[in-house]
């Protein structure tokens, strides 16, 4: 039996913030991060709210929020105790406001809307059931799932995500087509998730390159913006694998970003997901709705030419390799394998990987990316 529920409301395309002209003599507590706080883009979000709301920020966040920055944020929650609360910015920013609003409810705390506006075209957090918080003590990162994380509205307006640099637009865009690959093989994929993930993946491959080259084309980014909502909405309800189980591990011990991390792993993951029977014709089915290989191809050509395709697009977006992208902390990693190999195998987004991985997988994983 598969289960489907669609409980964000969705808002996209130019001009969507004029949604929050409906909050009227309300308290607004905007969580964002301190670059934001100081940019033109909040002054965009102000001006999109009426005046006759008090408006109070919340701009502690930092990349992967930690469970330090979610106790601090609930303490704020219980002493301004908004009536709305908008989760303002890139993924972090977005899965901390979900997780302080989440924990807050929890002590009963009224909160009559939470709204999720991305400045990234990334996480697809601002439709998911899901957020990550960090504990840099420990170097992991804890994925959370729970139906009460889902905000009440999304909002995707392509005016907020034009002037992120190249670099971080190629990270999340290939955080995108993770999620879509991920969602496409779960065993808990369904028609409705399938959908879902295959256009996305189809809107990345084909607009993720003229995002990262020419930013400013707003109807690019609105395409990117709606890839990431549509692949958040396939693997909040198909679950992801163990792409993200490692990558999780890449971003805790070494501070890598997210899209990144996943990017590196993607080819070597493919390959591994490919042994199942079932994962490798649902890879085949993607390349040729891609059109990577005639429709007639075998499932072997089609993998290896979705494969091809990804690197192809790693290269166009200018992505580094893992040596690169370490540095110094190149001489650390195979000294680390061992413990990213157990957080990986207790990570939630196992759960749902198609191929079950073992200790000695993840580990030969992990040696062949550098």
């Amino acid at each position: 039996m598969n289960r489907f529920s669609l409980q964000t409301r969705l808002y996209s395309g130019a001009g969507s913030l004029q949604v929050l002209q409906r909050f009227r003599h309300k308290h607004i507590w905007v969580i964002c991060d301190g670059f934001l706080a100081h940019s033109p883009l909040l002054a965009m979000l102000r001006d999109a709210i009426p005046q006759d709301n008090q408006i109070s920020v919340f701009s502690d966040i930092t990349p992967d929020p930690t469970i330090a920055t979610v106790v601090a944020g609930i303490a704020y929650m219980q002493d301004l105790k908004p009536q709305v609360v908008i989760g303002f910015g890139g993924g972090s920013a977005l899965d901390a406001a979900k997780a302080i609003v989440w924990f807050s409810k929890k002590s009963d705390i009224n909160i009559e809307t939470c709204v999720a506006i991305p400045t990234t075209s990334g996480t697809g957090s601002e439709v998911t059931s899901a957020c990550v918080i960090s504990d840099p003590d420990k170097g992991i990162k804890y994925p959370l799932f729970d139906n009460a994380l889902y905000p009440d509205i999304a909002i995707l307006d392509p005016a907020l995500v034009v002037s992120v640099p190249p670099a971080i637009t190629a990270n999340t865009g290939m955080d995108v087509l993770t999620h879509a690959l991920e969602a496409c093989v779960s065993p808990q994929a369904s028609d409705f998730t399938d959908a879902l993930a295959e256009k996305a993946a189809q809107l990345v491959f084909q607009y993720l390159p003229v995002a990262v080259r020419k930013g400013d084309c707003l109807a690019t980014r609105g395409k990117m913006h709606n890839a990431a909502t549509l692949a958040g909405m396939a693997f909040s309800q198909a679950g992801l694998g163990i792409n993200h189980a490692i990558a999780h591990q890449l971003g805790g011990q070494f501070h890598l970003p997210h899209g990144l991390a996943n990017a590196l792993l993607l080819s070597a993951v493919i390959r591994f997901n490919a042994a199942d029977a079932r994962a490798a014709k649902r890879y085949a089915r993607l390349a040729k709705a891609c059109h990577f290989c005639p429709p007639g191809a075998n499932e072997t050509v089609a993998v290896n030419a979705l494969i091809r395709q990804t690197e192809q697009l790693k290269q166009q977006c200018g992505l580094p390799t893992l040596s690169t992208a370490l540095g110094a902390d190149a001489a650390n990693w195979r000294a680390r394998i061992p413990a990213m190999v157990q957080a990986a195998l207790a990570d939630a987004t196992m759960k749902t990987t198609p191929r079950p991985a073992t200790a000695d997988d993840v580990r030969e994983l992990l040696e062949e990316l550098l």
